[in-house]
Order: structure tokens, then C-alpha cells, then sequence
């Protein structure tokens, strides 16, 4: 199941305003800076062709989203789709989420922090690279208001019992709350295009959101 080759960016459509490079971003960074106006902000971690963002950013536009993603031909592709729809109220970050959140992120700026499917990093030697470590779980708890939310979706069932056990030994948000039934209501509800495909193809997503007290 690869990924589809991207559509080819309209030269004519300026995303430039839709888009920062994290390294480019200067301390203190306040995030409500990237957006037209003030209002509460969540943010996404490994938002690939960021069509989370984009419907989040439709369906609720009274606030502000963060898109995170690394992959630089993702990234662009997400701001360019930001700017063909006039979205003021959504944003890329291109580069290193774990810097972002560790370096950059103000402490209680997010109402929501959401990672949905990352990459498992299968072998051995890798799993360092997951996301989900103790480091970035003490940092997403600090960013997160009081009374936020943090959602997390994988379709690898050892990494999501992995991650309930590091979010018990490492954080103080609340036991999670299991969103497997609730999540999807019809065959064309989901959050992202890597829900799609999984949703497509039967395969199980395990998902769970935690609050902050």
C-alpha cells in the first residue's frame, strides 16, 4: 500500500504564508503569531499530506490548527492546499517535531495535541525514533492546557499498548478514555488518508485520548 505520487503545486498559488521551517523559528516563539487571529490551538505531530488539518480547519473555524510534518514534499503539498482554500486559520511547521515541542512550544498553548499513525520503527535499533517516548510525553503534557486533550491513533497494536503503558509510567493525564466504537460513524469518516487506507483494506485502528486534569 505506497503512498500515491502527489498532484503536481499550481507555480501560481503563493502557500508561502502557510508554511515555516521549525528550524527558522526564533525563542520565545508564540505559535498565535502564524495565524490571523487569536483563538485556541491544537496541534497535529506528523501531519503527512495534512488533511487533518485541512477539514479541522473547515469544520471549526472559530479555532486555530498546527500542522507538524518533516517530510518536506508533504509539508508543502498541506500548506499549498492550506492556501488554495484560504484557510487563516491553519499552519505547516516543516521539520522536527520533538525540537518543536522540547525547544520551541510555550508551556499550556494547546487545547488538543493529536498523533495519528506514526511511523513504528520496526526494527529494534530504531525504536528510539518513535515518537511516543518519555521525553515527548512530559513535553506534549506541559504544552497542553489544563482540561486538554491528547489524541493518539495507531494501527500497530503493540505500539499502542506501548504507548498506554509509557502514558501511565510518565505523565499525569487521565487513564485513557478507549474511542474504538465512537470514532467512525460511516465509511467516509475518518481524519486522515492513512485512516483511509487502513479503514479500506479492514484492518484494525486502535485509538485513545488521554485529558489533562
Amino acid at each position: 500500500m505506497g503512498r500515491r505520487t502527489l498532484p503536481k503545486l499550481d507555480p501560481s498559488v503563493d502557500f508561502s504564508r502557510h508554511i515555516t521551517e521549525v528550524d527558522d523559528l526564533e525563542t520565545p516563539f508564540c505559535p498565535q503569531s502564524l495565524f490571523a487571529e487569536t483563538s485556541d490551538l491544537e496541534i497535529e505531530v506528523g501531519s503527512g499530506k495534512g488533511l487533518f488539518v485541512l477539514n479541522e480547519s473547515e469544520r471549526v473555524p472559530n479555532r486555530n490548527y498546527l500542522g507538524n510534518e518533516i517530510a518536506k514534499k508533504y509539508c508543502r503539498f498541506a500548506a499549498y492546499r492550506l492556501a488554495q482554500k484560504g484557510r487563516t486559520n491553519a499552519h505547516m511547521l516543516r521539520g522536527d517535531g520533538m525540537k518543536l515541542f522540547r525547544e520551541l512550544l510555550p508551556s499550556e498553548c494547546a487545547v488538543a495535541v493529536h498523533v495519528y499513525f506514526p511511523d513504528p520503527w520496526w526494527k529494534e535499533r530504531h525504536r528510539r525514533r518513535r515518537v511516543m517516548q518519555e521525553g515527548f510525553i512530559g513535553d506534549l503534557q506541559r504544552v497542553l492546557v489544563p482540561g486538554g486533550i491528547f489524541h493518539f491513533w495507531t494501527d500497530v497494536e503493540e505500539y499502542f499498548e506501548e504507548t498506554i503503558g509509557l502514558m501511565k509510567e510518565h505523565s499525569d493525564l487521565s487513564d485513557p478514555i478507549d474511542v474504538q466504537e465512537t470514532a467512525a460513524e460511516h465509511d467516509m469518516d475518518y481524519r486522515t488518508h492513512f485512516e483511509r487506507r487502513m479503514r479500506k483494506y479492514d484492518h484494525d485502528v486502535f485509538r485513545a485520548q488521554f485529558h489533562k486534569s
